[in-house]
């Protein structure tokens, strides 16, 4: 009997736990993953500035924002790595985070700073030949900025908040640059706190799911309050309301040449979707603003109604 049980725990040990698979042709998917692809969205604001002045329509304009896109994206994409390699050892202890690819073994550490530095250096070197030095500036001050938040920004209260916020303020910045656009203090204003109000409530909704939850990567959300976080989106959400009440008033006593004054009647649009998003930001539900704002079909319908009302001011109709 007893040497049946031993053949028995013999033949029926747990194997070990397997080191991550290198699978071939996985690298460069993973590569791409860590860069997060639904995060693209982000850098459309690089069309902001020139929307506003109208500077849209015309094939330079569309190629120079196509590029400053496509450089910010690889800015970001460098960030994204660098900042997926310094965390994959706490990534690993996450419930969710463990399955990126540096996490999970997919990408190799030394590669993912190997790519990660041949964009930082490729993406600004691009920007000073094919756009304007002002860009490639922002491009390196932006690369400088998150690169210190990946390494102790990220650490420190409040400050991590502005980095994240300058960030947003930034890709809206270089449009303007890049076509020489003079940029309203009032477009800065909105453009900022708004950043700032999504930014809020992300970390807002992150504190809420993750509260007593092991495994957080986020340290610093166990030092926010709840109560804090969400007095700072209201604040910053009624600051991006007030900053754009000001711009779309900003005519004075001259008529609109257009049908209908749609730069004042954009206000409530405006409006309703800071409204509409604070109803996920008060929910908790606001940790993938991306995902918010193009997953809720109400909010989509009042953007394509501020668009309209947005573009029709700026033809004059």
């Amino acid at each position: 009997m007893a040497e049946a049980l031993l053949h028995h725990q013999r033949t029926h040990r747990p194997s070990a736990p397997r080191p991550p698979s290198h699978r071939p042709g996985t690298l460069v998917g993973g590569l791409l993953r860590t860069t997060r692809p639904k995060q693209w969205v982000k850098n459309i604001l690089v069309v902001a500035a020139p929307a506003a002045a109208g500077r849209l329509f015309s094939l330079h304009a569309v190629t120079r924002l196509a590029l400053v896109f496509a450089l910010f994206t690889a800015c970001a994409a460098a960030v994204y790595l660098v900042n997926d390699a310094r965390d994959a050892e706490a990534d690993r202890a996450h419930p969710t985070k463990r399955h990126r690819p540096i996490a999970a073994g997919q990408v190799p550490v030394p590669v993912a700073y190997g790519v990660a530095v041949a964009l930082a250096v490729l993406a600004p070197a691009a920007a000073a030949r094919l756009t304007t030095p002002a860009v490639a500036l922002l491009l390196t001050a932006y690369l400088g900025m998150q690169l210190a938040y990946c390494v102790s920004l990220k650490h420190v209260l409040v400050i991590d908040l502005v980095v994240v916020t300058t960030g947003f303020l930034m890709r809206a910045m270089a449009g303007g640059l890049a076509l020489g656009i003079p940029l309203s203090r009032w477009f800065l204003i909105t453009t900022g706190f708004g950043a700032l109000f999504m930014v809020a409530a992300k970390r807002y909704s992150e504190a809420v799911q993750l509260a007593g939850a092991a495994g957080a990567t986020r340290v610093l959300l166990t030092e926010y309050t709840t109560g804090y976080l969400r007095f700072v989106w209201q604040l910053a959400a009624g600051v991006a309301v007030l900053g754009y009440c000001l711009w779309a008033l900003e005519e004075g006593g001259v008529p609109h040449p257009g049908l209908l004054p749609w730069r004042q009647l954009s206000v409530v649009a405006f409006i309703l979707a800071v409204l509409r998003y604070a109803v996920f930001a008060d929910r908790g539900t606001a940790g993938e603003p991306e995902e918010v704002v193009l997953g809720d079909r109400a909010l989509a319908l009042i953007g394509l109604a501020w668009l309209a009302m947005y573009a029709l001011a700026v033809a004059g109709w």
